[in-house]
C-alpha cells in the first residue's frame, strides 16, 4: 500500500493522543447513542485481536478488555475519541463460548448495525494474518456490499507468522477483497504487539472524519 503522508500520519497521532473514553454497550439497535458523529467499527472472527488492536490504537491498556476465550465481546461497545468520532467495537463473529440463542442474538445485532447506520463511514474488518479470510469473513464482506458499507481489511497478529507467509496471506487476502465492491482497495497489516501497521491505521481512521 501507498504509505501516508507525514500530514496525514501527524492528524492521526493526534487524534489519538486525545482523549477517548468508554461510552456504553449496546444490546438492542434502539439503544444506538445519536448518529452525530462519524462512527468507525471494528469487525472480526472471535479472537483475531480486536480489543488489543483498539487498545494499541488509543495507546491504553485496558480500554477494550482483552481476553484469551473467543466471544468475549457480547455488544456493540462504543467509545468516543475526543467529541470527534465513535469507534465501535462489534461482537466477534464465528466461533463463541456461549449458547446458540445468545450467539444468534449478537450476530443479528450486528448485522442490523451494519446494515442501518447512516454514521457508519467504515468497517475496518480484522483479519488474523496467520490464516487469511475464511468463510465467515466472505459473508460479512457481502453484507457489507449490499449495505454499501465501505470496508478497509486489517491484517492482525503480523508479527506471528514468518515473512513469506505473511506476504502469501497479504495476497490472497487482496485478491478476495477485490471480487468485493465495497472494499477498500488497500490492506493495512499491523501487530497490536510490536505496533507495525499502528501509526498508518490511526492515519487511515482520522481521514475519515473530514474526507475533504
Amino acid at each position: 500500500m501507498s504509505a501516508p503522508s507525514a500530514e496525514a500520519l501527524e492528524a492521526g497521532r493526534v487524534l489519538f493522543s486525545g482523549p477517548c473514553s468508554f461510552v456504553k454497550s449496546v444490546v438492542a439497535l434502539g439503544d444506538l447513542p445519536p448518529a452525530d458523529r462519524p462512527e468507525i467499527c471494528v469487525a472480526g472472527r472471535s479472537n483475531v485481536g480486536k480489543s488489543s488492536l483498539l487498545n494499541a490504537l488509543t495507546g491504553r491498556r485496558a480500554l477494550a478488555r482483552t481476553s484469551t476465550t473467543p466471544g468475549r465481546t457480547q455488544a456493540l461497545n462504543y467509545f468516543d475519541l475526543g467529541g470527534a468520532l465513535y469507534l465501535v467495537d462489534l461482537p466477534g463473529y464465528g466461533f463463541a463460548k456461549a449458547p446458540k440463542k445468545l450467539v444468534a442474538e449478537w450476530q443479528a445485532l450486528m448485522r442490523g448495525y451494519l446494515s442501518g447506520r447512516a454514521a457508519l463511514r467504515r468497517a475496518c474488518l480484522l483479519i488474523d494474518s496467520r490464516h487469511g479470510p475464511k468463510p465467515v469473513d466472505e459473508e460479512i464482506m457481502a453484507l457489507l456490499d449490499k449495505a454499501a458499507v465501505s470496508f478497509q481489511i486489517v491484517l492482525t497478529k503480523a508479527d506471528k507468522p514468518a515473512s513469506a507467509a505473511l506476504e502469501r496471506v497479504r495476497e490472497a487476502t487482496l485478491a478476495a477483497a477485490a471480487r468485493h465492491p465495497a472494499a477498500h482497495p488497500e490492506l493495512l497489516v499491523t501487530s497490536a504487539r510490536t505496533g507495525h501497521g499502528i501509526a498508518e491505521m490511526r492515519a487511515a481512521i482520522a481521514a475519515l472524519i473530514d474526507p475533504a
